[in-house]
């Protein structure tokens, strides 16, 4: 059994829930029933058009949709790569586009983002999330240094302690630079399915405001626990894998469009995926990776039009499974 942690700032967890509550009624917060479908705000002043979600700790909007670099933003020296991605980001910004999230542990990703971000600017819609990947816990504040210079940012919306890498160490430190408005968000990341327990402990005892998992059509473990404790204890949730690293689409490709994809404005496999991510009420955020400027701009599209309700998301799931 983890050890519960004292958060380094006078602020109960309780009190911290009971303000969420009353908040969430004044101004709509994503505390929503399990089985209603939550539909993203859409429309507002710095995101036109886009769905958003309400981080739960605070309120803030973003969009649905955001963007992952692992593997695809690992690309060393390459220049004409480097340009590449740049052109990533850029149609990112242009469809509206706010979170970019990456990692110490994705190779040349960081200094990747850097370079775009020099080239295309910081537009005030970027959200920054990164995580702390390091098992000495002694060297944590030298690693966030890194990432930082190599994004160009003045601070970080959000650092994560990634795939809960000696958390117990690092969530204490990331707490005491939020509080110090050194951050804006904490959160804990895990992938695949692993740690799901733990990271169940961490979400019942933690003030954190993210968490981030795997999510979509096929893995759907997170629905019957994570899921509804996020909405519970009014924590955001990031959603990585959406396309099991592109397996999921190369599989889906094989076969047509069903009828129901019409319904919801989707164009292609990459938004049914994604707008069935999206639509769960608990999910804040989905963040595909890709390497091509086509791709981001379908993705971006599934934060765009209708939304399934909870009785279609059924039927894309079991669609989805019998192919």
């Amino acid at each position: 059994m983890k050890r519960s942690l004292t958060p380094p700032f006078p602020t109960p967890h309780l009190c911290r829930r009971a303000w969420l509550q009353q908040a969430g009624a004044l101004a709509g917060a994503t505390l929503w029933p399990l089985g209603v479908q939550a539909r993203p705000a859409s429309g507002t002043s710095r995101f036109p058009g886009l769905h958003t979600r309400a981080i739960p700790s605070s309120g803030e909007p973003i969009p649905v949709v955001g963007l992952g670099t692992w593997i695809v933003f690992n690309v060393g020296n390459d220049p004409q790569a480097r340009d590449a991605r740049t052109e990533v980001v850029r149609a990112f910004f242009a469809a509206g586009g706010g979170m970019i999230d990456s990692s110490p542990m994705y190779g040349s990703s960081q200094p990747t983002i850097g370079h775009a971000l020099r080239r295309v600017g910081q537009p005030d819609t970027l959200f920054s999330a990164e995580k702390v990947w390091v098992g000495n816990p002694d060297r944590g504040s030298a690693q966030m240094e890194t990432s930082r210079q190599y994004w160009g940012v003045p601070r970080f919306d959000l650092m994560q302690v990634h795939n809960l890498l000696a958390w117990e160490a690092h969530l204490p430190r990331l707490l005491a630079m939020k509080a110090a408005g050194r951050l804006r968000y904490v959160g804990i990341s895990t992938s695949e399915g692993r740690r799901h327990r733990e990271l169940e402990d961490i979400m019942r005892t933690q003030p954190i405001d993210f968490v981030q998992i795997s999510y979509n059509l096929l893995d759907r473990e997170v629905e019957d626990r994570l899921l509804p404790l996020a909405q519970e204890r009014g924590i955001g949730v990031i959603v990585n894998r959406p396309f099991r690293e592109g397996a999921l689409l190369r599989q889906l490709a094989r076969h047509p469009l069903p009828g129901w994809a019409a319904e919801i404005g989707c164009d292609g496999w990459a938004q049914v995926a994604l707008k069935f991510v999206v639509s769960h009420p608990a999910v804040t955020c989905a963040i595909p990776a890709t390497r091509q400027v086509a791709h981001v701009q379908q993705n971006m599209g599934a934060a765009r039009g209708p939304l399934p309700d909870a009785a279609l998301r059924e039927r894309m799931a079991r669609d989805v499974a019998a192919l």
